[in-house]
């Protein structure tokens, strides 16, 4: 049944960065929809790495004692060469920086994802809310999001946080994203007790490829692979089973404590996924936004995850462009408020 919707802002994609967006928005008293083409909160990926500028954003945000509560601070790194069988390095997440303590959690997605859906308001994530069109209004600045179950969506801002193939960045210019050459592999383990890890993020290096193993919380262990596949791997890619094969036998040499969890994490627990991102030329010459309608996090600058800095940029881009629409919509600079959220940069 078609029927016509009128927001001031809508957010296409209830990820990390779409519900960052949507939530920094509520805080400066600013509603948004968000729309969200599956029937639940979508996770890929599992868990992801949190620094201590992704801490400072989930701290605006207002959900950063929740996670702190259900995640355990890691202490160190610790990178070894399986080709030499020693450590080679170590750096001590302990200790205090120019910019303040650091703060390192593995975090699961999941639990991320919920921390801040459940403090927006009712209704504020439309569910089952696919995308299929994005028309201009004749010479106003109004944008019509057209949805596949016929709905019309009127809105005065277009946001589009969905993701790498995202269709936001499509109706802007974008290319589609380039393919690094790599993939990468990531799976978790829950046990029933304690798994007896230290709080540490382990490095390990072999030939051609980049593994890492470190504990969510007591119970939760998440580990990945990145490489170089061949022709034959990548045709496997899509098989969980094949590939866990392929991570064990890539990092034969990993300490048995260690390898142990990946040994025994189910296939269904098991994702494979192609590296992309977007060259620096594209986002300094491209529109990364067109009057009323930008994109931010993976569907503006999807990034490997060498730095591990995907999902804690994606938050950053939330909370700052939630500052400026804030201002815009309300004609003045909300200090009070802005004052809470942090100092920017």
């Amino acid at each position: 049944m078609e029927s016509l919707l009128v927001e001031d802002i809508v957010i296409v994609g209830a990820g990390i960065a779409g519900l960052a967006t949507s939530l920094a928005l509520h805080r400066l008293g600013v509603q948004s929809l968000v729309l969200e083409y599956s029937d639940t909160l979508r996770v890929t990926g599992f868990a992801l790495t949190t620094w201590t500028n992704a801490w400072k954003a989930l701290d605006a945000l207002g959900v950063g004692a929740i996670l702190r509560h259900q995640h355990v601070q890691l202490k160190e790194n610790v990178t070894t060469s399986l080709i030499m069988g020693q450590q080679t390095s170590s750096l001590s997440f302990e200790g205090t920086g120019k910019h303040g303590d650091c703060e390192v959690r593995c975090v699961r997605r999941q639990l991320m994802l919920e921390a801040i859906a459940n403090v927006l308001p009712s209704g504020t994530i439309r569910f089952l809310s696919k995308v299929v069109a994005i028309e201009e209004s004749g010479f106003s600045k109004i944008k019509i999001v057209r949805l596949a179950d016929g709905t019309s969506i009127k809105t005065k801002v277009l946001i589009g946080c969905d993701g790498i193939n995202s269709v936001v960045a499509k109706w802007l210019g974008f290319k589609e994203a380039s393919f690094t050459g790599r993939y990468v592999i990531r799976g978790y383990k829950k046990v029933m007790d304690n798994h007896g890890l230290e709080p540490k993020f382990m490095h390990y290096f072999g030939k051609g490829f980049r593994s890492g193993v470190m504990p969510c919380d007591d119970k939760t262990v998440y580990w990945f692979l990145t490489w170089t596949p061949t022709s034959e791997e990548k045709e496997l890619a899509n098989n969980p089973s094949k590939m866990k094969q392929l991570v064990l036998r890539k990092v034969e040499k990993m300490p048995s404590n260690i390898k142990t969890f990946i040994e025994k994490t189910d296939p269904k627990d098991i994702l494979t996924s192609p590296l992309r991102y977007r060259h620096q030329w594209e986002l300094m010459l491209g529109n990364i936004s067109k009057g009323n309608v930008c994109v931010v996090g993976d569907a503006f600058h999807p990034m490997a995850p060498d730095l591990g800095q995907g999902g804690c940029c994606a938050l950053e881009d939330g909370i700052i462009l939630a500052r400026y629409l804030a201002e815009a919509f309300s004609r003045k600079t909300c200090k009070h408020v802005v004052k809470k959220m942090g100092e920017e940069g």
